[in-house]
């Protein structure tokens, strides 16, 4: 009986410790990001082919695999990132940095993961889709040990993440992805990587460069001419696009060009964010908890399904 009150004591912390370990590796996965992997919808979306059942499938069990991956893809930045990550004064709370999980279960979290998602795209989805996801994996690992030290090649790099994603969600449904499409999900990545870097060399200050050594090569002046570049590229290519013949012969109506405002407003709000509440360092972060930003992605959202699907019979009448 004596045993028994001395063991007992001991085996319910061990279950308490164990279960902080899972709550900490669950929060290092940064589920909130998952959002990014929307991405893989796009394609079939805007080739009206998202309404079939099995289509509808395999681009959710892409975007299901992706978010394996890019959880993979944190976990094994996180460990590379370990020292520069306890001299960030937000980062440093992370579950790596702030010793919660040990760095061996990282490594082997990190490495199942990625395994787990070419394996599911390939039995589930399409041997392309699954190469896909192995490249993005490729490259992050590259971008996490090389590229992220290479200014302007380390905001690029994150920008191929965006394009990838698109082709997986293309190669998922065997649908060709717009010119259009690629050239306005290039830019708006652009877009976002470039406010984050301003936001980290504004926030970090002196000690940017022990956190992130290529915002050495990074100034506020350099950053905001490389916002303003991708701000206008984004809104001249959304804009070309929903004038496009092709895109009017797709989608049988011109009604496209009147989600043009929302795109306008959406990327000032992220700029207005950014430049006077600090808040371009997380775009994940900014459209779910900014009210105005959440709101008007999803009337963007709502209005393209409806002219896409619905638009031929709404533009019925109208002399253009």
């Amino acid at each position: 009986m004596n045993k028994r009150q001395k063991t007992a004591p001991h085996r319910v912390k061990h279950r308490t410790t164990k279960r902080q370990t899972w709550r900490a590796l669950i929060k290092a996965l940064r589920i909130h990001q998952w959002i990014k992997n929307g991405f893989v919808f796009a394609a079939p979306v805007f080739a009206k082919e998202i309404t079939q059942p099995h289509q509808l499938m395999a681009t959710t069990y892409t975007f299901v695999a992706f978010c394996l991956a890019s959880s993979a893809t944190y976990l094994f930045n996180d460990i590379l990132d370990l020292e520069e990550d306890k001299l960030h004064p937000e980062k440093r709370l992370r579950p790596l940095a702030s010793g919660e999980i040990p760095i061996h279960t990282a490594v082997l979290a990190a490495n199942g993961l990625a395994i787990l998602s070419v394996v599911l795209s390939a039995s589930l989805v399409s041997i392309e889709t699954a190469g896909i996801i192995a490249v993005y994996l490729a490259i992050n690992t590259l971008y996490s040990m090389f590229f992220k030290h290479i200014v302007i090649l380390d905001v690029m790099f994150i920008a191929v993440g965006f394009l990838l994603r698109i082709f997986a969600g293309a190669a998922a449904t065997e649908v060709p992805p717009s010119y259009w499409l690629l050239l306005c999900t290039m830019n708006i990545s652009l877009f976002l990587g470039f406010a984050k870097r301003r936001f980290e060399v504004i926030a970090l200050e002196d000690n940017a460069v022990n956190h992130r050594r290529v915002l050495e090569h990074y100034s506020i002046g350099f950053l905001d001419q490389m916002i303003s570049i991708v701000t206008a590229a984004t809104v001249v290519c959304y804009i070309l696009y929903t004038v496009d013949e092709r895109t009017v012969s797709v989608f049988h109506t011109r009604l496209l060009v009147a989600t043009v405002p929302f795109v306008l407003y959406g990327m000032f709000r992220y700029l207005y964010l950014a430049y006077h509440r600090q808040g371009g360092g997380n775009p994940s972060r900014a459209l779910l908890t900014d009210v105005p930003l959440l709101l008007t992605v999803a009337l963007w959202v709502g209005s393209c399904l409806l002219i896409i699907y619905f638009g031929e019979h709404l533009a019925k009448g109208l002399p253009w």
